[in-house]
């Protein structure tokens, strides 16, 4: 995900908490008094961010996802109620999205070098990941919710990067309600979410970044009061393999990186969890199908499009008024 600043578009008296997770950081930028206890805040957010990375980071051979990836076909695995939550999601999308948005890609993001087994694009591996899945239901993946577990019923391996850092933004927004914070704003790294406005009643202001290589620069500035925003790209993060840039976010359907007109979208929802989705799945159906499905599901989006004249937005929803060409 691209970073979205929030620190620039804060004005007044705030106070932010901040720490590392994910290989990126962590900020809570909050109104309150002084009978906040700061310090626990800290540790209760941190506690928060620190345990979704340790069920569903691909990163850590011990945690729950790296555990499922393992799993024998046919084995039921117990998950913990916070991983079966974003798998749900996951599966949601991935079937709303007709697959732009799929949580069983973690073959194809170690093939191409963007995941914790190699660096570097490897054709054999490529190959072997671009071999077709045999038709199963719900991509191969069963829930039991109630029970607590999960069971594949092919051979895959899942990738959650798509969706579990908006989830972590949420957990952070629970924390900070269990503590009593009306007024904040929950960010890590693309995604962020706003728990009410301001105290002094201005919506928080969060900045949309540029989507160019090398820049950091602003598009424009959304407002946000108690909903989420994310945002996907194909700038920041990515390999040059020659002369091409190769996008870290995989198109499931071509079994390859992204490759569109898509600079980045821009989704608003209520959680922070079906934005980053929603964000993703966007940016892989491309400029045509993910404009009608956007329309389709009355997402509020924004599309950075490149155009030959240049970087065109194209909003819809509440990001209507920001279809504007983007040149300056």
């Amino acid at each position: 995900m691209p970073k979205t600043s929030s620190e620039a578009a804060v004005t007044g008296r705030h106070t932010t908490l901040h720490g590392p997770t994910m290989g990126t950081r962590w900020s809570a930028t909050l109104d309150t008094d002084n009978t906040l206890d700061l310090a626990a805040l800290r540790l209760d957010l941190a506690a928060a961010v620190a345990q979704v990375d340790e069920q569903m980071s691909p990163w850590k051979p011990d945690s729950d996802l790296m555990r499922l990836n393992r799993a024998p076909v046919g084995s039921w695995v117990d998950l913990p109620a916070e991983m079966l939550e974003v798998l749900d999601c996951a599966l949601d999308v991935q079937g709303l999205s007709a697959g732009a948005f799929d949580p069983c890609v973690g073959d194809l993001v170690d093939a191409w070098g963007f995941g914790a087994v190699r660096d570097a694009p490897d054709a054999d591996a490529i190959r072997a990941a671009r071999q077709p899945r045999p038709p199963t239901g719900h991509a191969g993946l069963e829930l039991e919710r109630s029970a607590g577990r999960a069971r594949k019923s092919t051979p895959l391996q899942l990738d959650l990067c798509g969706i579990a850092k908006g989830y972590a933004v949420d957990r952070m927004v629970a924390v900070l309600q269990r503590h009593g914070v009306r007024h904040a704003l929950a960010a890590l790294d693309g995604e962020l979410r706003a728990v009410g406005r301001q105290a002094s009643g201005a919506p928080w202001a969060v900045a949309l970044e540029r989507p160019e290589v090398g820049l950091r620069a602003v598009h424009g500035v959304i407002e946000l009061e108690d909903l989420a925003v994310a945002t996907s790209g194909d700038y920041r993060r990515f390999l040059r393999v020659g002369d091409a840039r190769l996008a870290h976010t995989m198109d499931p359907r071509r079994r390859a990186p992204v490759n569109n007109a898509v600079a980045s979208v821009t989704v608003l929802a209520r959680t922070g969890m079906h934005a980053d989705a929603w964000a993703t799945a966007l940016l892989v159906a491309g400029p045509d199908d993910g404009l009608a499905m956007a329309q389709r599901m009355g997402l509020d989006a924004l599309f950075l499009l490149r155009r030959a004249e240049g970087l065109v937005a194209l909003g819809l929803g509440r990001l209507g008024e920001s279809a504007e060409p983007a040149n300056g």
